[in-house]
This record gives structure tokens, sequence and C-alpha cells, in this order.
């Protein structure tokens, strides 16, 4: 097991990715495609603030809106809600379920629920 903010060092280093947040896995998949088909609003959040390595980018980053909520205290529900650009009122209350997109690659939002 490794642990890492720095997902371009987790890319080159590991083959199977969780990304947590708050204490909990929102997403797992083999990294190559979870640096590709990022399905969780909070792991294509991570990874659209990753400064770019090529110095021709100029690309800014979007940071989240709101506060990180407190780790001893989380929002009811999904706990990415009040900061989530997707967030449903169902987000509010229900906590997601562990949802199979793919051989290998499961998320845990309300989005992906039929």
């Amino acid at each position: 097991m490794f642990i890492s903010h720095d997902l371009n060092v987790v890319k080159h280093l590991s083959q199977r990715t969780a990304v947590m947040y708050l204490g909990k896995i929102v997403e797992v998949a083999p990294t190559k495609l979870l640096n590709t088909k990022a399905a969780h609003p909070y792991t294509q959040a991570l990874l659209a603030s990753r400064p770019s390595l090529n110095p021709a980018d100029r690309r800014r980053p979007k940071p989240l809106q709101g506060d990180v909520p407190s780790p001893l205290n989380p929002p009811l529900g999904c706990h990415f809600h009040p900061r989530c650009p997707e967030a449903m009122e169902r987000c509010k209350t229900e906590t997601p379920r562990h949802i199979k997109l793919e051989d290998r690659h499961f998320v845990n939002c309300h989005l992906y629920d039929d």
C-alpha cells in the first residue's frame, strides 16, 4: 500500500488506486483507467488539480468551492455533497452504495445509481 496526495506519483507507482474523501473510499480502479475515465466528481477534481508536467500547458486548475467539512463531524449522506458540483438532493441524506462500473472499477456515487 502506498498513500499519497500526488496523483502524478501514484500513476507511476501503482497498478490500482483507491481515492478517499474524509476517510471514505469514493472510487477504486486500475490506475491507468482512473486517469482516463474517473467517475466520481472528487476524483475528477483531484485529477484536474494536478499540475501539468508540460511547461507549455497553460491550463489553470479549478479549485473546489467551499470548505472541507470536519472529518470528526462529516455531513450526512455523501460526505462530498457540500463541495460537489453534481450534488443532488438525495446526496444530502443517503449514503451512496458501492457501484460496479466495469471490471475492477467501482464508485460510490448517486450519479451512477439506477
